[in-house]
């Protein structure tokens, strides 16, 4: 497919995927931050089944809301369900997923050194992950361990710990990660579907036929939309993980995730605590420290050229590696298949553009080797170290 018109598909479906994951994840926010805000009711409405209530002022306004512990006695003429945010976010990601990695899977998918794989054993690959996901996580909510929060919480991290392991060993960096969070979207999306939309069905159906609700259909729908709360931060980093090779293109990229989707819930639970009016400013701070230790191990290594004093390197030399192995892509014209403009708007034909850009080329080339992409124009490590020293003296452009 033209790579100008696979720019603008991606571009579309990416900004729909953005708009309707805010609807979402907003969504998911509020209903947590309104369960656990309410309040005990007066006794006349407990007699009316009410459960909790709140008033809120918002947009010059004054609401209150109240949930009952099942149902009302008469179905309201107008209800409205959350849904549609969940599919549409989901529907535009695994588009979105399907163009960039799976369309382009030679380019985007695949990495040679990690794994030999045709285009199709990858997607199959991918296809069956969010499989293995969604099935092992459904027949694990359905166990015992569904009445122990904390010891099902441990059981999932050691299985979603597992298979960013596999995918990491399997995939490009990339192509791993996005496919950890088509993972945990997969979940979330099937959890609406599949448990939560059906039990709410259940309940109103029992309400239309003068029928007592049976308990166990909400308490199904709270837990699944409770893990959907805890998901989304991790779910958010992962969105933009691409943006930052620190991360997934380290060693210990599968150690880095798992640490990073730990370290995202757990700061989550300190809201969702905080709104129960139990407040613990220490999971925040565990939270912090943890970032702050994984940020330091993760530093790279300073470049260095055995035996070339960095005075020995000149601009001419910087100058021809970065047009070989960079300006394909990072160019006014790029000559790259994939690219049809420069990513990022990263220009590299002149030797003042690349001294402009020198401190980035020192971060996505030379610390973490995450340009060029996969490596794709054979980059050296000499040369990379070459750029290194160059930047290192001044990035002199004479």
């Amino acid at each position: 497919m033209d790579p100008y018109i696979v720019e603008w598909l991606n571009l579309i479906l990416r900004w729909l995927h953005l708009i309707t994951g805010i609807a979402w994840i907003g969504a998911s926010f509020y209903f947590v931050w309104l369960d656990n805000n309410l309040q005990t009711p007066p006794d006349w409405k407990k007699e009316k089944g009410i459960k909790g209530d709140l008033w809120a002022l918002h947009g010059g306004g004054f609401y209150e809301v109240t949930k009952y512990q099942v149902g009302p006695e008469q179905m309201p003429q107008t209800l409205h369900w959350f849904k549609w945010e969940a599919y549409s976010t989901w529907i535009t990601g695994m588009l979105l997923m399907s163009i960039m990695f799976y369309l382009g899977a030679d380019a985007y998918l695949i990495d040679s050194r990690v794994a030999e794989l045709t285009q199709w054993q990858a997607i199959g690959i991918g296809i069956a992950s969010l499989l293995v996901g969604w099935f092992a996580y459904d027949i694990l909510c359905n166990t015992a361990l569904q009445k122990n929060g904390y010891l099902l919480a441990v059981v999932l991290m050691v299985l979603i710990t597992g298979l960013i392991y596999f995918l990491t060993h399997t995939f490009s960096a990339r192509g791993a990660y996005i496919h950890v969070g088509a993972i945990i979207g997969t979940i979330m999306a099937a959890n609406v579907f599949r448990v939560i939309m059906p039990s709410q069905r259940a309940l109103v159906n029992a309400v239309k036929e003068g029928m007592e609700p049976d308990p166990s259909w909400g308490i199904k729908a709270k837990l699944r939309s409770t893990h959907n709360n805890y998901l989304t931060l991790p779910l958010l980093f992962i969105m933009i993980s691409n943006h930052y090779p620190i991360t997934y293109n380290h060693p210990y990229n599968w150690v880095v995730l798992a640490a990073i989707i730990l370290i995202t819930a757990f700061a989550r639970h300190y809201f969702n605590l905080k709104h129960r009016g139990i407040k613990k400013p220490m999971i925040i701070v565990v939270a912090a420290v943890a970032t702050i230790i994984m940020a330091w191990a993760l530093a790279p290594q300073k470049a260095t050229l055995d035996g070339v004093a960095a005075v020995d390197v000149n601009a001419s030399q910087v100058e021809e590696i970065i047009q070989a192995r960079c300006a394909s892509c990072h160019s006014a014209n790029p000559t790259d298949d994939i690219f049809s403009a420069a990513p990022g708007g990263v220009m590299l034909d002149t030797i003042e553009q690349i001294k402009q850009w020198s401190s980035r080329i020192k971060l996505r080339a030379v610390d973490t080797e995450g340009m060029p992409f996969m490596n794709k124009t054979g980059m050296t490590v000499e040369e990379r170290s070459l750029v290194g020293a160059w930047i290192a003296a001044g990035s002199s452009t004479e």
